[in-house]
């Protein structure tokens, strides 16, 4: 059962707005706003017809079933100093793409594959091996390099989306409240779902795709066993021993290794040398003094902020694929978004390349965007 109240909350959350912000860009009250939220006041269709218009919402989003959304499953590492509202539009900015991605993976028929499956207390030796049955389970050869890591998971029926925060303008802004990438699922045999809010360096965009992997090998059934702490952790060794395996590794980075090999390494393996650095440490090939010594060398060259070796930035493929499926290769942006109940600002950030177009004369429901409508519009010329 819809509950439009719950919606308008979410609206309010995604786009960064108090319920001041939203009453006076609607033209309604803020106790209005409040007493709706409280279950005091009913939502009349006039007042979600005045939201929807205002922030460029089509009027299909107030009427998404809340369960359908993932509740404890997101991970991601916030900086300490990251303010409450911008965690807020980052997990309902997540969330929504995850309802969105699920909803299409079930209309489309996806294959999704099982991963291995984590249980109980785990040691280093443990994630390696999980490491490598993951690869086992992706059809990807446990000693090689991985061309594409996106699409990897792609193939396996993971979306893996670039996503952008909506802001109170509707439209779209980078954000980062910490790591630069987060997992999402809401079962343990539900879909699941990887994004990023930067690509940045293919390297870097590489290792994030892999470390968020990783929490969702090792984290749905030990969520409670671990702290975020220990969960980066562990997601961050599963990266590393995912993308390059411990014996190929150990061939590699052999002591007395120079930054110079590693930036060769780095080209072969599509992993940035700073990355390469922790692996050998992880494996025991370097230890605490060598690490840092070899940070300062870094530092030194300048290459802590921008490493040699340009690794080119994955693009995925999936989400795309399904909104083709699901509506033929003449989809329009704006028609999906409504369909969808999705803010086109959003649903142009998982799928970028998909033309804006219009939704379809006289349907129900159909958006009623203004100024995101226009910019959107305006673009396509």
């Amino acid at each position: 059962m819809h509950d439009p109240a719950e919606r308008v909350r979410t609206l309010r959350l995604l786009m960064g707005l108090t319920q001041g912000e939203l009453a006076a860009a609607a033209g309604v009250s803020q106790p209005l706003i409040s007493a709706m939220q409280k279950g005091t006041r009913a939502v009349t269709d006039d007042v979600l017809e005045r939201i929807a218009r205002a922030t460029g919402t089509p009027r299909s989003f107030f009427d998404v079933d809340p369960a359908d959304l993932p509740t404890d499953t997101l991970l991601f590492r916030k900086k300490a100093r990251a303010a409450a509202k911008e965690v807020g539009r980052v997990e309902a900015t997540v969330r929504e793409a995850y309802r969105v991605a699920a909803a299409l993976l079930t209309q489309t028929r996806v294959r999704r594959c099982r991963l291995p499956r984590a249980e109980g207390p785990l040691t280093v030796d443990d994630i390696e091996d999980l490491a490598a049955e993951t690869r086992d389970a992706l059809g990807v050869a446990r000693d090689g390099v991985i061309g594409h890591v996106i699409r990897t998971c792609e193939r396996a029926g993971i979306p893996v989306v670039p996503l952008v925060l909506v802001d109170a303008a509707g439209h779209g802004e980078d954000i980062v409240v910490g790591h630069s990438g987060v997992s999402c699922w809401r079962g343990p045999e539900e879909p699941y779902l990887i994004s990023y809010f930067s690509a940045g360096s293919g390297d870097r965009q590489r290792f994030t795709a892999a470390h968020e992997l990783g929490h969702l090998v090792l984290h749905p059934a030990r969520r409670a066993l671990v702290t975020v702490a220990d969960a980066e952790r562990e997601a961050h060794r599963f990266a590393g021993a995912f993308l390059m395996p411990r014996e190929r590794a150990e061939e590699a980075l052999a002591p007395g290794f120079t930054l110079r090999d590693l930036a060769g390494l780095k080209q072969k393996w599509g992993i940035s040398i700073q990355a390469l650095i922790q692996r050998a440490h992880h494996l025991g090939i370097i230890d605490d003094s060598r690490r840092e010594s070899l940070y300062k060398q870094l530092s030194a060259r300048g290459w802590r902020t921008e490493e040699p070796v340009v690794v080119h930035a994955e693009q995925p493929a999936l989400f795309r694929a399904m909104l083709v499926r699901r509506y033929g290769e003449r989809l329009s942006l704006l028609q999906a978004a409504d369909d969808l109940g999705m803010h086109p600002v959003l649903m142009r950030s998982l799928a970028p390349d998909v033309p804006v177009g219009r939704p379809r004369a006289g349907r129900a429901g159909n958006v009623v965007a203004l100024r995101p409508r226009d910019d959107l519009e305006a673009e396509a010329l």
